[in-house]
């Protein structure tokens, strides 16, 4: 099982300290979101450097750890024009750059018709999602340049907030380049969070093809709203997803998200429980 969990989830300030940190949890991939992980460190666009990226990469490599993706989440369809040319260089700098950290996938979800990342249908409509359409064919060619790869997340506060906008848009961009963030919990709401088996099930027949990472975190209902949860302490079903993943994605690197301090290890412990009672892969 290649378990790994978000960079940002630990309080730290240095590589090597979230390095040993990581490897202390018996870890072997981390998320990296550079300006969440290291705030003090200048990650805009025109300051990424391939030396930044050798050091990074060495660091988390004398651990044992992969870098298996660089977070870099922008509003790609944000309504001021300037901004979102911002957010889009920004991107594409991280692809640049990638493979100088060990990395081949940049992660991101698709933004939203507002400002703030917010729940609304305003998201759901065709213009947001041909607008987001233009903005990966855009990334998709830069990865392209670099043999790296955009990730995509969906989510329900975005515009590609379903498995099936998700195919839609793959379908549309058609590039090799463009792969799959799959989070579970992003495509529940507190409306269809009792479907969550069917709604599973179906984006796994849809997407499994595209699917490179897997987010691991759960959810309960608290005053009638979806609440994220450490991982294990929630109703999201592991043991469907797991059986879903040993099927089609053996080995697939699974991001531990939202799961901080005193809980990383019990959930750790939660998932590597299940996932010992599947059949397991000989290489």
């Amino acid at each position: 099982m290649n378990l790994g969990i978000r960079g940002h989830d630990f309080s730290t300030v240095t590589a090597e300290t979230l390095a040993e940190q990581i490897k202390q949890k018996g870890l072997t991939a981390v998320q990296l979101a550079l300006g969440k992980s290291f705030p003090h460190l200048q990650t805009d666009a025109g300051s990424l450097t391939p030396g930044l990226g050798a050091t990074l990469r060495q660091t988390f490599e004398q651990h044992g750890i992969t870098i298996a993706v660089l977070g870099c989440y922008i509003n790609m369809i944000h309504p001021d024009p300037k901004k979102r040319r911002t957010s889009l260089d920004t991107f594409k700098e991280h692809l640049k750059w990638a493979s100088d950290f060990g990395c081949r996938i940049v992660a991101t979800e698709t933004g939203n018709v507002r400002e703030e990342i917010v729940y609304t249908e305003d998201n759901f409509h065709e213009e947001p999602f041909q607008q987001v359409v233009e903005s990966v064919r855009e990334l998709a060619i830069e990865a392209e340049k670099f043999g790296v790869c955009v990730g995509i997340e969906a989510g329900v506060n975005h515009p590609i907030h379903s498995a099936d906008k998700l195919k839609r848009l793959l379908e549309t961009i058609r590039s090799s380049n463009v792969t799959v963030i799959f989070d579970p919990v992003n495509l529940l709401t507190t409306a269809t969070y009792t479907d969550q088996d069917k709604i599973i099930t179906q984006a796994f027949e849809l997407l499994a093809d595209d699917i490179s990472i897997i987010h691991a975190k759960d959810f309960t209902i608290q005053d009638g709203k979806l609440v994220t949860v450490p991982v294990g302490t929630g109703m999201l079903n592991y043991e469907l997803l797991f059986s879903l993943i040993h099927k089609k994605k053996p080995y697939i690197q699974i991001i531990l998200e939202s799961t901080k301090e005193p809980h990383i290890e019990k959930s750790i412990a939660y998932l590597r429980s299940l996932y010992s009672q599947l059949p397991q892969h000989d290489l």
